[in-house]
């Protein structure tokens, strides 16, 4: 159950809100790629890619170790393609994506980091104004004890 408060703010109220399905598009999709990156099935699936070309370098160093690999696997146009993809489309393309995804989520961090404060920073000083009230009733007893007292 929430409960609203005037003095919690919601970290949205900080973010400054894209004008344009477009550039909304484009920041759902960067972070949607970001995250998928950041996984570690992606560093599966590039660590397979990486190794796809390993059996054509080991030849190369090796001329002796081709009859072990298949010759698919060796040919020069598979070595070419995983360099195409490693080396312009992974580095071209997707370091851009990762940037703007990183960026965005920056914002909404930073937003709640600003939300937090505030709400902190409230908190913070409702609880000093409670322990100068309780001072102040804390004073006004002990007069009142002192007077019965006399």
């Amino acid at each position: 159950m929430d409960i609203e408060n005037k003095h919690v703010i919601n970290p949205r109220k900080f973010l400054k809100r894209e004008k344009g399905k477009f550039n909304r598009f484009n920041k759902s999709l960067a972070v949607l790629i970001t995250r998928g990156v950041g996984s570690m099935w992606s560093a599966y699936l590039f660590a397979i890619l990486s190794l796809m070309s390993l059996p054509a370098i080991l030849v190369l160093i090796s001329p002796s170790l081709k009859p072990d690999f298949p010759k698919w696997i060796i040919d020069a146009s598979l070595i070419t393609l995983i360099a195409w993809i490693s080396q312009n489309f992974l580095q071209l393309v997707l370091l851009p994506v990762i940037m703007v995804g990183q960026n965005v989520i920056q914002d909404h961090q930073a937003a709640k980091a600003q939300a937090d404060h505030k709400t902190l920073t409230y908190l913070a000083n409702l609880q000093e104004e409670q322990m100068n009230e309780l001072k102040s009733l804390s004073q006004k007893l002990n007069s009142i004890i002192q007077n019965i007292q006399k």
